[in-house]
Protein backbone atom coordinates (compact mmCIF):
# COMPACT_ATOMS: atom_id res chain seq x y z
CA UNK A 1 0.00 0.00 0.00
CA UNK A 2 1.35 3.44 -0.89
CA UNK A 3 2.26 6.14 1.61
CA UNK A 4 -0.75 8.23 0.59
CA UNK A 5 -3.39 5.57 1.26
CA UNK A 6 -3.99 3.79 4.55
CA UNK A 7 -7.14 2.07 5.75
CA UNK A 8 -7.60 4.64 8.50
CA UNK A 9 -7.69 7.73 6.27
CA UNK A 10 -10.16 9.23 3.81
CA UNK A 11 -7.77 8.82 0.89
CA UNK A 12 -9.11 5.29 0.34
CA UNK A 13 -12.31 6.95 -0.91
CA UNK A 14 -10.65 8.03 -4.15
CA UNK A 15 -8.21 5.15 -4.53
CA UNK A 16 -8.85 2.98 -7.57
CA UNK A 17 -7.08 0.18 -5.69
CA UNK A 18 -9.73 0.08 -2.97
CA UNK A 19 -13.33 -1.16 -2.78
CA UNK A 20 -14.37 2.50 -3.20
CA UNK A 21 -12.96 2.70 -6.74
CA UNK A 22 -14.97 4.76 -9.21
CA UNK A 23 -16.72 2.32 -11.58
CA UNK A 24 -17.79 2.73 -15.20
CA UNK A 25 -21.30 3.37 -13.89
CA UNK A 26 -22.45 4.11 -10.32
CA UNK A 27 -23.32 0.97 -8.36
CA UNK A 28 -26.99 0.00 -8.43
CA UNK A 29 -28.81 0.48 -5.13
CA UNK A 30 -29.71 -3.18 -4.81
CA UNK A 31 -28.56 -4.96 -1.66
CA UNK A 32 -28.57 -8.46 -3.14
CA UNK A 33 -27.09 -7.70 -6.55
CA UNK A 34 -23.85 -9.43 -7.55
CA UNK A 35 -22.04 -6.05 -7.56
CA UNK A 36 -23.22 -5.34 -4.01
CA UNK A 37 -22.12 -8.78 -2.80
CA UNK A 38 -18.69 -8.32 -4.41
CA UNK A 39 -18.39 -4.88 -2.82
CA UNK A 40 -19.16 -6.38 0.60
CA UNK A 41 -16.57 -9.13 0.09
CA UNK A 42 -13.92 -6.51 -0.77
CA UNK A 43 -14.80 -4.45 2.32
CA UNK A 44 -14.35 -7.50 4.54
CA UNK A 45 -11.10 -8.51 2.84
CA UNK A 46 -9.58 -5.03 3.27
CA UNK A 47 -10.94 -4.32 6.75
CA UNK A 48 -12.87 -1.28 5.54
CA UNK A 49 -16.38 -2.17 6.73
CA UNK A 50 -16.29 0.31 9.63
CA UNK A 51 -14.88 3.01 7.36
CA UNK A 52 -17.70 2.39 4.87
CA UNK A 53 -20.40 2.53 7.55
CA UNK A 54 -19.06 5.82 8.88
CA UNK A 55 -18.84 7.39 5.40
CA UNK A 56 -22.32 6.13 4.46
CA UNK A 57 -23.77 7.67 7.64
CA UNK A 58 -22.00 10.95 6.90
CA UNK A 59 -23.41 11.05 3.36
CA UNK A 60 -26.92 10.47 4.69
CA UNK A 61 -26.49 13.14 7.38
CA UNK A 62 -25.02 15.63 4.91
CA UNK A 63 -27.84 15.18 2.39
CA UNK A 64 -30.54 14.75 5.08
CA UNK A 65 -31.63 11.37 3.66
CA UNK A 66 -32.00 7.85 5.05
CA UNK A 67 -30.92 5.64 2.14
CA UNK A 68 -29.18 5.75 -1.23
CA UNK A 69 -32.55 5.21 -2.90
CA UNK A 70 -33.42 8.84 -2.04
CA UNK A 71 -30.56 10.21 -4.14
CA UNK A 72 -31.93 9.78 -7.71
CA UNK A 73 -34.97 12.03 -7.07
CA UNK A 74 -32.62 14.74 -5.74
CA UNK A 75 -30.79 14.95 -9.06
CA UNK A 76 -33.78 16.59 -10.75
CA UNK A 77 -35.16 18.51 -7.75
CA UNK A 78 -33.47 21.93 -8.04
CA UNK A 79 -35.51 23.52 -5.25
CA UNK A 80 -34.59 20.87 -2.71
CA UNK A 81 -30.97 20.93 -3.83
CA UNK A 82 -30.85 24.69 -3.25
CA UNK A 83 -32.13 24.15 0.30
CA UNK A 84 -29.58 21.40 0.83
CA UNK A 85 -26.80 23.69 -0.39
CA UNK A 86 -27.70 26.40 2.12
CA UNK A 87 -27.85 23.83 4.90
CA UNK A 88 -24.53 22.23 3.86
CA UNK A 89 -22.66 25.54 3.92
CA UNK A 90 -23.94 26.17 7.43
CA UNK A 91 -22.90 22.69 8.60
CA UNK A 92 -19.45 22.89 7.02
CA UNK A 93 -18.92 26.42 8.31
CA UNK A 94 -19.52 25.25 11.86
CA UNK A 95 -17.33 22.16 11.38
CA UNK A 96 -14.36 24.26 10.22
CA UNK A 97 -15.01 27.00 12.77
CA UNK A 98 -15.74 29.69 10.20
CA UNK A 99 -17.03 33.04 11.46
CA UNK A 100 -19.26 35.50 9.64
CA UNK A 101 -22.59 35.71 7.87
CA UNK A 102 -23.92 33.24 5.31
CA UNK A 103 -22.24 34.94 2.35
CA UNK A 104 -18.86 35.03 4.10
CA UNK A 105 -19.06 31.34 4.98
CA UNK A 106 -20.06 30.41 1.42
CA UNK A 107 -17.15 32.50 0.12
CA UNK A 108 -14.71 30.71 2.45
CA UNK A 109 -15.88 27.27 1.33
CA UNK A 110 -15.63 28.33 -2.31
CA UNK A 111 -12.03 29.26 -1.52
CA UNK A 112 -11.53 25.61 -0.53
CA UNK A 113 -12.85 24.68 -3.97
CA UNK A 114 -10.34 27.03 -5.60
CA UNK A 115 -7.53 25.52 -3.52
CA UNK A 116 -8.60 22.03 -4.65
CA UNK A 117 -8.43 23.19 -8.27
CA UNK A 118 -5.04 24.83 -7.69
CA UNK A 119 -3.61 21.51 -6.51
CA UNK A 120 -4.30 20.01 -9.93
CA UNK A 121 -3.24 23.14 -11.81
CA UNK A 122 0.01 23.31 -9.84
CA UNK A 123 0.87 19.79 -11.00
CA UNK A 124 -0.21 20.65 -14.56
CA UNK A 125 2.02 23.71 -14.71
CA UNK A 126 5.01 22.35 -12.78
CA UNK A 127 5.87 18.73 -12.12
CA UNK A 128 3.69 17.16 -14.83
CA UNK A 129 3.67 20.05 -17.30
CA UNK A 130 4.47 17.86 -20.37
CA UNK A 131 1.37 15.81 -19.57
CA UNK A 132 -0.94 18.73 -18.76
CA UNK A 133 -3.53 17.83 -21.46
CA UNK A 134 -3.80 14.29 -20.07
CA UNK A 135 -4.64 15.39 -16.52
CA UNK A 136 -6.83 18.40 -17.33
CA UNK A 137 -10.02 18.58 -15.28
CA UNK A 138 -13.44 18.00 -16.78
CA UNK A 139 -15.04 21.42 -17.35
CA UNK A 140 -18.17 20.62 -15.37
CA UNK A 141 -16.12 19.66 -12.30
CA UNK A 142 -13.81 22.64 -12.69
CA UNK A 143 -16.70 25.12 -12.43
CA UNK A 144 -18.56 23.32 -9.62
CA UNK A 145 -17.78 24.50 -6.09
CA UNK A 146 -20.82 23.27 -4.15
CA UNK A 147 -20.02 20.22 -1.98
CA UNK A 148 -23.63 19.00 -2.38
CA UNK A 149 -23.50 19.23 -6.17
CA UNK A 150 -20.13 17.49 -6.28
CA UNK A 151 -21.36 14.70 -4.03
CA UNK A 152 -24.48 14.15 -6.13
CA UNK A 153 -22.39 14.03 -9.32
CA UNK A 154 -20.61 10.96 -7.94
CA UNK A 155 -23.98 9.13 -7.98
CA UNK A 156 -25.19 10.51 -11.31
CA UNK A 157 -25.18 8.02 -14.23
CA UNK A 158 -25.21 10.85 -16.77
CA UNK A 159 -21.64 11.80 -15.82
CA UNK A 160 -18.65 9.98 -17.28
CA UNK A 161 -16.43 7.89 -15.01
CA UNK A 162 -13.63 10.51 -15.16
CA UNK A 163 -15.99 13.32 -14.16
CA UNK A 164 -17.42 11.28 -11.26
CA UNK A 165 -13.91 10.44 -10.06
CA UNK A 166 -12.86 14.09 -10.28
CA UNK A 167 -15.92 15.18 -8.30
CA UNK A 168 -14.97 12.74 -5.55
CA UNK A 169 -11.34 13.84 -5.71
CA UNK A 170 -12.33 17.51 -5.50
CA UNK A 171 -14.42 16.84 -2.39
CA UNK A 172 -11.43 15.22 -0.70
CA UNK A 173 -9.09 18.07 -1.67
CA UNK A 174 -11.65 20.62 -0.44
CA UNK A 175 -11.84 18.81 2.88
CA UNK A 176 -8.04 18.94 3.24
CA UNK A 177 -8.04 22.63 2.25
CA UNK A 178 -10.64 23.31 4.97
CA UNK A 179 -8.58 21.46 7.57
CA UNK A 180 -5.50 23.49 6.59
CA UNK A 181 -7.40 26.78 6.75
CA UNK A 182 -8.71 25.89 10.22
CA UNK A 183 -5.19 25.03 11.36
CA UNK A 184 -3.82 28.33 9.98
CA UNK A 185 -6.46 30.30 11.84
CA UNK A 186 -5.72 28.39 15.06
CA UNK A 187 -1.97 28.95 14.79
CA UNK A 188 -2.26 32.56 13.56
CA UNK A 189 0.13 31.79 10.69
CA UNK A 190 -0.52 35.02 8.75
CA UNK A 191 0.47 37.25 11.65
CA UNK A 192 3.41 34.99 12.50
CA UNK A 193 4.72 35.38 8.97
CA UNK A 194 4.52 39.17 9.21
CA UNK A 195 6.22 39.07 12.62
CA UNK A 196 8.98 36.87 11.22
CA UNK A 197 9.67 39.30 8.36
CA UNK A 198 9.70 42.19 10.85
CA UNK A 199 12.22 40.31 13.03
CA UNK A 200 14.54 39.75 10.06
CA UNK A 201 14.33 43.37 8.90
CA UNK A 202 14.71 44.90 12.36
CA UNK A 203 17.25 42.58 13.99
CA UNK A 204 18.98 40.31 11.47
CA UNK A 205 19.80 42.21 8.28
CA UNK A 206 22.32 45.02 8.13
CA UNK A 207 20.78 48.42 8.99
CA UNK A 208 22.99 49.92 6.28
CA UNK A 209 20.66 48.45 3.63
CA UNK A 210 17.12 49.55 2.88
CA UNK A 211 14.34 47.03 3.50
CA UNK A 212 14.16 44.87 0.40
CA UNK A 213 17.51 46.09 -0.96
CA UNK A 214 19.39 43.27 -2.69
CA UNK A 215 22.86 43.01 -4.21
CA UNK A 216 22.88 41.03 -7.47
CA UNK A 217 25.74 38.58 -7.95
CA UNK A 218 26.33 35.31 -9.82
CA UNK A 219 27.81 31.96 -8.90
CA UNK A 220 30.16 30.63 -11.58
CA UNK A 221 30.48 26.89 -11.05
CA UNK A 222 32.14 23.89 -12.68
CA UNK A 223 30.32 20.55 -12.48
CA UNK A 224 31.41 16.94 -12.64
CA UNK A 225 30.76 14.91 -15.80
CA UNK A 226 29.97 11.90 -13.61
CA UNK A 227 27.05 13.24 -11.56
CA UNK A 228 27.01 17.00 -12.21
CA UNK A 229 28.05 17.74 -8.63
CA UNK A 230 29.67 21.11 -8.05
CA UNK A 231 33.48 20.83 -8.15
CA UNK A 232 34.36 24.50 -7.70
CA UNK A 233 32.48 27.77 -7.42
CA UNK A 234 33.29 31.46 -7.18
CA UNK A 235 31.21 34.63 -6.86
CA UNK A 236 31.34 36.98 -9.85
CA UNK A 237 29.49 40.16 -10.77
CA UNK A 238 26.58 40.16 -13.17
CA UNK A 239 28.72 42.26 -15.55
CA UNK A 240 31.43 39.59 -15.55
CA UNK A 241 28.84 36.86 -16.16
CA UNK A 242 27.45 38.67 -19.19
CA UNK A 243 30.90 38.86 -20.77
CA UNK A 244 31.74 35.21 -20.19
CA UNK A 245 31.56 32.40 -22.71
CA UNK A 246 30.36 29.33 -20.87
CA UNK A 247 32.32 26.09 -21.14
CA UNK A 248 31.04 22.54 -20.96
CA UNK A 249 29.91 21.65 -17.45
CA UNK A 250 29.73 25.27 -16.31
CA UNK A 251 26.70 26.98 -14.79
CA UNK A 252 26.08 30.64 -14.01
CA UNK A 253 23.49 31.06 -11.27
CA UNK A 254 22.12 34.48 -10.37
CA UNK A 255 21.68 35.20 -6.66
CA UNK A 256 20.32 38.30 -4.94
CA UNK A 257 21.97 38.76 -1.57
CA UNK A 258 21.26 40.65 1.62
CA UNK A 259 23.88 41.38 4.28
CA UNK A 260 24.24 40.97 8.04
CA UNK A 261 26.84 42.33 10.46
CA UNK A 262 28.67 39.92 12.77
CA UNK A 263 31.96 40.20 14.70
CA UNK A 264 32.86 43.40 12.89
CA UNK A 265 32.29 41.88 9.46
CA UNK A 266 29.60 42.53 6.86
CA UNK A 267 28.65 39.16 5.35
CA UNK A 268 26.53 38.59 2.21
CA UNK A 269 23.77 35.98 2.31
CA UNK A 270 21.26 34.82 -0.30
CA UNK A 271 17.90 34.24 1.36
CA UNK A 272 14.66 32.65 0.22
CA UNK A 273 11.80 33.05 2.68
CA UNK A 274 8.86 30.72 2.30
CA UNK A 275 5.30 30.49 3.50
CA UNK A 276 3.79 27.35 2.02
CA UNK A 277 0.65 28.07 -0.05
CA UNK A 278 -2.45 25.96 0.75
CA UNK A 279 -2.09 23.78 -2.38
CA UNK A 280 1.47 22.82 -1.35
CA UNK A 281 0.19 21.89 2.10
CA UNK A 282 -2.58 19.75 0.58
CA UNK A 283 0.01 17.86 -1.48
CA UNK A 284 2.16 17.36 1.61
CA UNK A 285 -0.80 15.86 3.51
CA UNK A 286 -1.35 13.47 0.60
CA UNK A 287 2.33 12.48 0.47
CA UNK A 288 2.43 11.88 4.22
CA UNK A 289 -0.85 9.97 4.20
CA UNK A 290 -2.17 12.32 6.90
CA UNK A 291 -5.51 14.10 7.20
CA UNK A 292 -4.39 16.26 10.13
CA UNK A 293 -2.25 19.30 9.17
CA UNK A 294 -0.90 19.54 12.73
CA UNK A 295 0.71 16.10 12.31
CA UNK A 296 2.10 16.51 8.79
CA UNK A 297 2.83 20.18 8.03
CA UNK A 298 5.57 21.26 10.43
CA UNK A 299 7.34 23.67 8.08
CA UNK A 300 4.70 26.34 7.44
CA UNK A 301 7.32 29.07 7.88
CA UNK A 302 10.74 28.54 6.38
CA UNK A 303 13.94 30.27 5.41
CA UNK A 304 16.73 29.01 3.17
CA UNK A 305 20.06 30.83 3.38
CA UNK A 306 23.18 30.44 1.23
CA UNK A 307 26.59 31.69 2.38
CA UNK A 308 30.10 31.62 0.93
CA UNK A 309 31.67 29.22 3.46
CA UNK A 310 30.97 26.86 6.37
CA UNK A 311 32.54 29.42 8.69
CA UNK A 312 30.01 32.03 7.59
CA UNK A 313 27.21 29.49 8.09
CA UNK A 314 28.27 29.19 11.74
CA UNK A 315 28.41 32.98 12.07
CA UNK A 316 24.90 33.29 10.61
CA UNK A 317 23.49 30.76 13.07
CA UNK A 318 25.15 32.61 15.98
CA UNK A 319 23.88 35.93 14.64
CA UNK A 320 20.31 34.58 14.54
CA UNK A 321 20.33 33.52 18.20
CA UNK A 322 21.89 36.83 19.30
CA UNK A 323 19.33 38.75 17.21
CA UNK A 324 16.49 36.89 18.93
CA UNK A 325 17.85 37.96 22.32
CA UNK A 326 17.89 41.57 21.11
CA UNK A 327 14.23 41.10 20.18
CA UNK A 328 13.57 39.95 23.79
CA UNK A 329 13.05 36.30 22.92
CA UNK A 330 15.19 33.27 23.62
CA UNK A 331 15.80 31.12 20.52
CA UNK A 332 16.21 27.38 20.83
CA UNK A 333 17.14 25.06 17.96
CA UNK A 334 15.23 21.80 17.48
CA UNK A 335 15.59 18.77 15.19
CA UNK A 336 19.13 19.77 14.21
CA UNK A 337 20.78 18.04 11.24
CA UNK A 338 24.23 19.21 10.09
CA UNK A 339 25.84 17.35 7.18
CA UNK A 340 27.83 20.24 5.71
CA UNK A 341 31.08 18.67 6.94
CA UNK A 342 30.17 15.07 6.16
CA UNK A 343 27.60 12.41 6.97
CA UNK A 344 24.27 11.67 5.37
CA UNK A 345 21.01 13.54 5.81
CA UNK A 346 18.26 11.01 6.60
CA UNK A 347 15.07 12.98 6.04
CA UNK A 348 12.60 10.09 5.97
CA UNK A 349 10.72 11.86 3.18
CA UNK A 350 9.75 9.69 0.22
CA UNK A 351 11.85 10.47 -2.86
CA UNK A 352 14.53 12.44 -1.01
CA UNK A 353 18.27 11.81 -1.30
CA UNK A 354 20.49 11.10 1.69
CA UNK A 355 23.36 12.75 -0.23
CA UNK A 356 22.12 16.31 0.25
CA UNK A 357 24.51 18.22 2.57
CA UNK A 358 22.85 21.02 4.53
CA UNK A 359 22.51 22.55 7.98
CA UNK A 360 18.87 22.16 8.92
CA UNK A 361 17.01 23.01 12.11
CA UNK A 362 13.79 24.44 13.48
CA UNK A 363 14.12 27.66 15.48
CA UNK A 364 11.55 28.29 18.19
CA UNK A 365 11.31 31.98 19.08
CA UNK A 366 8.77 34.77 19.53
CA UNK A 367 5.85 32.31 19.59
CA UNK A 368 6.90 30.86 16.20
CA UNK A 369 8.60 27.69 14.98
CA UNK A 370 10.55 28.37 11.78
CA UNK A 371 12.40 25.88 9.59
CA UNK A 372 15.91 26.98 8.58
CA UNK A 373 17.87 25.29 5.79
CA UNK A 374 21.37 26.72 5.39
CA UNK A 375 23.77 25.97 2.54
CA UNK A 376 27.19 26.97 1.35
CA UNK A 377 27.42 28.07 -2.28
CA UNK A 378 28.63 24.58 -3.27
CA UNK A 379 25.93 22.60 -1.45
CA UNK A 380 23.26 24.98 -2.75
CA UNK A 381 24.37 24.35 -6.32
CA UNK A 382 24.26 20.59 -5.66
CA UNK A 383 20.75 21.08 -4.23
CA UNK A 384 19.58 22.57 -7.53
CA UNK A 385 21.79 20.78 -10.09
CA UNK A 386 23.33 17.45 -8.94
CA UNK A 387 21.98 14.23 -10.45
CA UNK A 388 19.81 12.29 -8.02
CA UNK A 389 19.90 15.19 -5.56
CA UNK A 390 18.45 18.26 -7.31
CA UNK A 391 15.22 19.64 -5.93
CA UNK A 392 13.46 19.45 -9.30
CA UNK A 393 14.17 15.70 -9.42
CA UNK A 394 13.09 15.34 -5.81
CA UNK A 395 9.78 17.00 -6.58
CA UNK A 396 9.13 14.46 -9.34
CA UNK A 397 10.24 11.45 -7.27
CA UNK A 398 8.19 12.32 -4.20
CA UNK A 399 5.02 12.78 -6.27
CA UNK A 400 5.35 9.32 -7.82
CA UNK A 401 7.12 7.34 -5.09
CA UNK A 402 4.63 8.44 -2.43
CA UNK A 403 1.71 7.16 -4.53
CA UNK A 404 0.14 10.62 -4.89
CA UNK A 405 0.37 10.60 -8.70
CA UNK A 406 -1.48 7.29 -8.84
CA UNK A 407 -4.05 8.48 -6.28
CA UNK A 408 -4.84 11.74 -8.11
CA UNK A 409 -4.45 10.44 -11.67
CA UNK A 410 -5.26 6.69 -11.63
CA UNK A 411 -3.96 4.99 -14.80
CA UNK A 412 -7.26 3.26 -15.62
CA UNK A 413 -9.01 6.65 -15.82
CA UNK A 414 -6.29 8.87 -17.31
CA UNK A 415 -4.65 6.29 -19.61
CA UNK A 416 -1.20 7.00 -18.23
CA UNK A 417 1.80 4.73 -17.66
CA UNK A 418 3.08 6.39 -14.50
CA UNK A 419 6.35 4.43 -14.41
CA UNK A 420 7.31 5.62 -17.90
CA UNK A 421 6.12 9.15 -17.15
CA UNK A 422 8.30 9.38 -14.04
CA UNK A 423 11.36 8.26 -16.03
CA UNK A 424 10.56 10.67 -18.88
CA UNK A 425 10.08 13.60 -16.50
CA UNK A 426 13.40 12.92 -14.76
CA UNK A 427 15.20 12.66 -18.11
CA UNK A 428 13.66 15.94 -19.27
CA UNK A 429 14.56 17.55 -15.94
CA UNK A 430 18.21 16.48 -16.28
CA UNK A 431 18.37 17.63 -19.90
CA UNK A 432 17.03 21.03 -18.90
CA UNK A 433 19.56 21.40 -16.08
CA UNK A 434 22.64 20.18 -17.90
CA UNK A 435 22.08 21.71 -21.32
CA UNK A 436 20.79 25.17 -20.37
Amino acid sequence: MTTAVRNNNKFTLISQNSPFATLDTPMENRVFSEAAREFTRQLRATGLITQYRIIRAQIFDFLAIHSFSEIPPLLADKKRRAEMNRRSYRLLGNMFGLQGNEEEIISAIRDYSRTADRVIRYLQSRVMAPYAPYIEMTNEIDITSSPVDLLLITFNKRYHKKARFEARRKLLLMYLAGSIDQRERETNIENNFIDFLDFLNEQVWSPDLLIGELEISCLLSQHSNENFACQEVKVISITESAAMEKKRGQKITLIKRRRFNCHGRTIPVYVSIRKKPPEAKVLKLLRKGEENPAAAVDDELGLMAVLDSIGEVRLFQTHLTKSAIKANSFMTLEDISDTLTGGRYESGNVGSSANTPMFKFFARMGGMRVEFIIHTNRTYLDYIYQRGVSHDEYEIKRLFDSGVAELLFPPDIYNLNLTDIKENLIKACRLNIESS
